[in-house]
């Protein structure tokens, strides 16, 4: 799991409240981290290789929809990785961690080990929040067009700049002047806190209100591709809602905990002695959440596949292939000089705004294509019979 308290958990003289979490049942903990992040890892693998029984038809060139999905997925299979990697060792070298805790010693690889596995957990999921937040901005500067391939290489910076950034400037915020004396005020935690946790809440509070406005920016396009919002027109909206809602969810579901879990967890830090009987339901809540977190956190990789792709079955084709996209009709690559039905009396002298009116019709197309791909939750149906496929 990803938490702040890993990287706290490394300080010999931690606060009482991360003590509590991180000696409850650790072996239990550690092996449960084990299993949801082994299973998370097979699953988004299967998910995301090609299955047999595919369309070998050509895909429509990638777009930068598609690559974000794809680096979100990375950045949750190495952050499962390294959940697993820690887990492993603690659980099969208990000795080796019982010397973190041990001041003024001479042996500094267990708090190297403590330290460097925590922040490689650490900046992939930070990093997996910023690309979620970029997909929101994309899909959003898709629709009004604003968009494409080429800012591809913004968001990397972005997303990968800043999750570095923080990464680093919170660990050293924590750890300054030296790891053994960390720890020791608020001066030192809360800057660490406030790094880790500012992608996830960015992605909370902004990109509900990014999906809204690219949902109402869909409908606006689909309605001016001939006047008109028709019955299929409006379910295919619907479907990329759905898309939209499918994603916050998972990640709410995934990561709300955490921050149940870390509000309880300060209130017992603000405590004078947090083993009072009053508190001890706070800290028996504390311990529920930390256990589930364990069990959440790894498992966002292939809950977000499923809310990306569906579930694309079990029949593997180890002939790699790129994937098809259910939705690629609606690729600019097909389309043709009758893509509509004309009048048989059009004047030679409207030639020009048909052909404006087509390259507009293009780019709708597009923008709509990018925000569906590798959607196979939608109607193949709809697709075909809605007039926007209609020619193609």
């Amino acid at each position: 799991m990803a938490s702040p308290r890993l990287e706290t958990y490394c300080c010999p003289n931690r606060d009482a409240a991360t003590q509590l979490v991180m000696s409850f049942q650790p072996e239990v903990f550690c092996g449960v981290c084990i299993a949801s992040a082994s299973i998370n890892l097979l699953l988004t693998i299967l998910q995301l290789l090609p299955k047999k029984g595919q369309s070998p038809r050509k895909m429509p060139k990638a777009s930068s929809s598609s690559t974000i999905l794809l680096l979100i997925s990375i950045c949750d299979i190495f952050g499962g990785l390294g959940m697993i990697f820690r887990s492993s060792v603690w659980l099969g070298f208990p000795g080796f961690i019982a010397n973190i805790s041990v001041v003024n010693r001479t042996d500094v690889w267990p708090s190297a080990f403590c330290v460097g596995s925590a922040m490689w957990i650490q900046l992939l999921y930070s990093a997996g929040f910023w690309w979620l937040f970029c997909y929101a901005v994309d899909s959003y500067l898709v629709v009004r067009r604003s968009a494409g391939l080429s800012t591809i290489v913004l968001y990397h910076m972005m997303a990968w700049g800043l999750a570095v950034m923080l990464c680093v400037e919170g660990i050293t915020l924590l750890y300054y002047p030296s790891l053994s004396s960390c720890e020791n005020g608020l001066e030192h935690a809360i800057p660490h806190y406030i790094t880790t946790y500012a992608p996830l809440l960015l992605v909370l509070v902004v990109n509900p209100i990014l999906f809204r406005r690219t949902v109402a920016a869909v409908a606006s396009l689909l309605k001016g591709r001939q006047g008109i919002y028709t019955e299929n027109e409006r379910r295919l909206g619907t479907e990329i809602q759905i898309r939209f809602f499918k994603i916050m969810l998972v990640f709410i579901i995934c990561w709300s905990s955490n921050i149940i879990n870390e509000s309880l967890l300060f209130y017992l830090e603000m405590q004078p002695d947090i083993n009072e009987m009053p508190l001890k339901n706070i800290r028996s809540a504390a311990l529920i959440t930390w256990i589930i977190m364990g069990v959440l956190n790894p498992m966002q990789g292939f809950l977000f596949t499923l809310a990306f792709y569906g579930w694309t079955g079990w029949r593997v084709d180890l002939k790699w292939r790129k994937r098809e996209i259910p939705w690629e009709s609606l690729s600019s690559s097909t389309v043709g000089e009758n893509a509509y039905p004309s009048p048989v009396n059009y004047q030679s002298n409207i030639h020009d705004s048909k052909k404006i009116s087509t390259t507009d019709s293009q780019q709708t197309d597009e923008a709509i294509s990018m925000l569906s791909e590798g959607n196979t939750s939608g109607d193949d149906r709809l697709t075909r019979s809605s007039p926007i496929y209609q020619g193609w």
